[in-house]
């Protein structure tokens, strides 16, 4: 099973080159790569720090120790590569909102830095030298890992709203990280730290990311709807938010507005922005 991963990260890199997708994802373009480089190269190491190669003991122990500092060098580059291949994937599925898009990416960012903080928080850092790289490598794949499952969880409760189709590339991406991260989640939990590579949690492990690529493969080989332009009545609620969210921050207009004391937060700050756009809508008319 963990052969049959390069070939279909082979294929999934060769359908993501050949549509041209690494111009829209570069992030997610160099983890593919990294993947596709790094699964023959460990595959090898494993072998020969075993004896399936031949080689003396002093070999095996080197190919044993070279193993051990790729792996967990390559764990925490990926790290690093998933939140950007994230920030992607929510930058093209919120493509058609600039205003929330721009506030989105503060909020994605904050998220990071907290989910960043809090998993850190509980690591000793015990180990000195190389072995200090689980400890700030597990920590880091599981921060991604919380933020895929939220990016997932927000496209999948947002999807109307955004009009975002079933086929499209960003909820499938999203949908194939969701699962690897949720695999992380619950089934490394029930491994023990020292576990056979033939127990049978392995194969569901092994079993979820395969299921993962094949996903990613499916999405890439569909022609992919092309997003229309969206044609939103004016008083759509993700309308309002889409201009409030371009609002904030912009200092051409100030305006004081005394609010009733039960008035709804919400329903003054789009009053607020309405009546901005009216006032530059009039300007505009007046200068033209």
């Amino acid at each position: 099973m963990s052969g049959a991963e390069f070939p279909l990260s082979a294929l999934l890199g060769v359908l993501f080159w050949k549509k041209g997708l690494r111009r829209r994802f570069p992030a997610l373009g160099a983890y593919l790569l990294l993947r596709i480089v790094s699964n023959p190269v460990f595959s090898l190491l494993l072998m020969a720090q075993t004896g399936q190669l031949g080689g003396s003991h002093e070999t095996m122990r080197l190919c044993a120790q070279i193993y051990l500092l790729a792996f967990w060098a390559v764990y925490a580059f990926s790290a690093v590569l998933l939140y950007f291949v994230c920030q992607e994937i929510f930058c093209s599925a919120l493509a058609a909102f600039p205003g929330l898009k721009k506030l989105g990416l503060v909020i994605f960012r904050w998220a990071a830095l907290v989910s960043v903080i809090v998993s850190f928080s509980g690591v000793s850092f015990g180990h000195k030298g190389v072995l200090i790289l689980p400890d700030v490598a597990i920590p880091m794949m599981r921060a991604v890992s919380l933020l895929e499952l939220c990016l997932l969880g927000f496209l999948c409760l947002s999807m109307n709203a955004l009009r975002l189709p079933v086929r499209s590339l960003s909820f499938g991406f999203s949908l194939g990280f969701g699962m690897a991260a949720a695999n992380d989640f619950i089934t490394m939990s029930f491994l023990p730290r020292f576990a056979s590579l033939t127990a049978p949690l392995q194969f569901v492990y092994e079993s979820i990311i395969l299921l993962s690529f094949c996903t990613w493969i499916v999405y890439c080989a569909l022609p992919e709807r092309a997003r229309k332009p969206l044609v939103m009545p004016v008083n759509s609620t993700i309308y309002r938010w889409n201009e409030i969210a371009s609002a904030l921050g912009h200092t051409g207009t100030q305006v004081a507005v005394q609010q009733p004391a039960n008035s709804f937060f919400l329903t003054d700050v789009e009053n607020v922005v309405e009546k901005v756009l009216n006032r530059n809508l009039k300007r505009r008319e007046s200068q033209s």
